[in-house]
């Protein structure tokens, strides 16, 4: 057996460790499981309050088995919420990128109001409006 001795002096064998690793390991994932499904409980706009504090209560008291019994009723909802979540954002965020990067910028209006101006299609008047139109704009 390989010891490994820590600086307290206490020996803790590698398969002690091993064992304590796993143990970590699930009480990290049930403390996971357990927040996951209470902010699912919140966020479920088909849960009225007082259905959403019985969960709540029932997590609280009972919490292995509440966490079990609400994966297995409301666990395909759960997932189609997290998805439809997901998508929105998604489709928000394309949308906000797409708003900035279609926005002309002042200095891409006032150089093709210059391009019309030397070709000769408008006047020095109307390129000193077009100008301070597109200053106006992004002040």
């Amino acid at each position: 057996m390989i010891d490994t001795s820590w600086s307290n002096g206490a020996n803790v064998s590698i398969w002690e460790f091993l064992v304590w690793s796993f143990w970590f390991y699930i009480a990290i994932s049930c403390i996971w499981i357990f927040i996951t499904v209470i902010f699912d409980v919140f966020r479920d706009p088909t849960l009225n309050g007082w259905a959403k504090a019985l969960w709540v209560l029932f997590l609280v008291f009972v919490p292995f088995l509440a966490a079990l019994v609400y994966l297995i009723a409301r666990g395909s909802s759960m997932a189609q919420r997290s998805a439809a979540a997901s998508n929105r954002a998604s489709s928000e965020r394309d949308e906000y990128i797409r708003s900035v990067a279609s926005a002309p910028s002042s200095a891409s209006e006032i150089e093709s109001a210059k391009r019309l101006l030397d070709s000769g299609a408008i006047t020095p008047a109307e390129y000193e409006q077009l100008k301070a139109k597109a200053l106006q704009t992004t002040a």
